[in-house]
């Protein structure tokens, strides 16, 4: 330093593709801090390449099971820390947003789900979470303004004509969709109805109506590629559910689109769908059980998603 000939570069004079490099690396956590070191370094820090996807797969709510609606009961810790979360991730990405994951026991609210909605106005790729505390009216304007999706993930939905209604009408790319509950002649006649474009189905660990699956089959005419595995389908006989295998009725049906399929007595994630009697409770099992999936642009793995519970515990003391 002595040396009068030494150049001495400032922060603000870094190549901004090495930031982005470096920058991608970190957490949200990290992130925040990071983003007030100086002018150049806040830039870099909203860059799209590094906000392509938020990933809070790894955070969920603390909750109790109650007896009245929603059922749900989370306490205000997990509502102001998945707040603060938000608006940090909304603040640095400036709308950039493509894809969004979030874990399947995040109990978000209408007013976290219309915080992010107006603030992502580009988003492609949805994996939802619960939909507990979030009311018909919450989840159905939240759609109206992704225009731009392609594909979304859904956890279990009690009715769900409305909401499939509202993707045909307004999210006129959608090609990928994932259900993760019961599939019924409702649900299948809904997607047949409003969803003519879409090419790939998952219905992975799912409780099968079997009328309702060849109704599927049969006339969802776009339909590529088609995930049942693992799946517990069902038969009405009389009074009677009865579990029934895929037949050749079923794979007959089937033969023009891919369908992956698995029913094996010798398979775990079988056996839990007969022990759970058709709805996967998903909290009994690996952290990362639910995140899986056959089809490839669904499957989001076991290392997906960087910010974890630990970390995120710092956003409430900011």
């Amino acid at each position: 330093m002595g040396d009068a000939k030494t150049v001495c570069k400032k922060w603000d004079d870094m190549d901004i593709d090495v930031l982005v490099k470096i920058f991608k690396l970190l957490n949200m956590v990290e992130m925040g801090p990071v983003s007030q070191v100086c002018r150049l370094w806040r830039s870099t820090c909203s860059d799209p390449l590094i906000w392509k996807t938020i990933d809070l797969s790894r955070l969920k709510s603390n909750f109790i099971q109650i007896r009245v609606s929603p059922f749900i009961w989370v306490d205000d810790r997990s509502d102001k820390r998945l707040f603060r979360i938000l608006k940090l991730a909304m603040a640095l990405s400036r709308g950039n947003v493509s894809s969004m994951i979030f874990h399947y026991y995040l109990y978000m609210k209408d007013e976290h789900l219309s915080y992010i909605t107006q603030r992502s106005p580009y988003l492609k790729r949805l994996v939802m979470p619960a939909w507990d505390c979030i009311s018909k009216n919450g989840i159905c304007q939240a759609i109206r303004h992704w225009p731009h999706l392609e594909s979304l993930t859904m956890p279990t939905i009690g009715h769900p004509p409305y909401i499939i209604q509202e993707i045909g009408r307004h999210c006129k790319k959608l090609s990928e969709l994932k259900i993760m509950g019961t599939f019924d002649r409702l649900f299948a006649s809904s997607i047949i109805s409003y969803l003519p474009k879409l090419k790939t189905l998952s219905l992975r660990c799912s409780c099968l109506k079997r009328d309702a699956l060849l109704m599927l089959l049969n006339f969802a005419e776009t339909l590529e590629v088609l995930n049942i595995s693992h799946c517990l389908i069902l038969e009405t006989v009389g009074r009677k559910q009865v579990i029934r295998e895929i037949d050749a009725s079923i794979l007959e049906a089937g033969s023009r689109m891919k369908v992956l399929t698995c029913q094996n007595n010798g398979c775990v994630t079988c056996q839990r769908m007969v022990s759970d009697e058709g709805l996967m409770r998903w909290y009994r099992y690996e952290e990362e059980f639910w995140r899986y999936d056959e089809v490839a642009s669904l499957d989001l793995g076991e290392d997906s998603g960087k910010l974890f519970d630990a970390e995120c515990e710092k956003l409430t003391s900011c």
